[in-house]
């Protein structure tokens, strides 16, 4: 079925003149997130239906955190394509990661569409408890001079 889409011409060059480059109309845009803040860790949760698990590239450098995917374009040949929404390419998501986080400690998982990036919070930035020392406790003196 053939719907009529009196808008798709003023799209179509809409996107051109923002600079989407000729025949690109089906790279993908974003790649869809959630993040929070769950107890001494943030979790990133990544859409990425589609996608080839092997192409799936988590990466942490200079404080930036980077996910990278591919889903690949159907190679059905003879075809005659009705509708063609799906996006095929590459997808890229850059975040950047404040100091208080374990870069080192950084896991990931990729199920069912979802891509998973477990984020944990540095112990140097986790609250912790200043013990108040008593005023009324005896001060020590060190005097400078020869120990002879």
């Amino acid at each position: 079925m053939l719907r009529f889409d009196p808008f798709h011409d003023m799209d179509t060059v809409a996107r051109q003149l923002l600079g989407e480059t000729a025949g690109s109309s089906r790279a993908p845009r974003f790649m869809p997130m959630d993040l929070f803040k769950a107890g001494d860790h943030y979790v990133l949760h990544a859409d990425l239906p589609g996608v080839d698990p092997g192409s799936v590239d988590v990466s942490v450098d200079n404080g930036t955190l980077t996910l990278r995917a591919q889903r690949s374009a159907p190679s059905e040949e003879g075809v005659q394509w009705i509708a063609s929404e799906r996006f095929a390419g590459n997808f890229m998501r850059q975040i950047s990661l404040g100091d208080n986080v374990d870069a080192e400690k950084i896991s990931a998982t990729y199920n069912n569409g979802v891509l998973s990036v477990t984020i944990p919070i540095a112990e140097r930035a986790k609250p912790r408890r200043i013990e108040v020392a008593s005023g009324s406790a005896q001060q020590k003196t060190i005097e400078a001079g020869s120990s002879n």
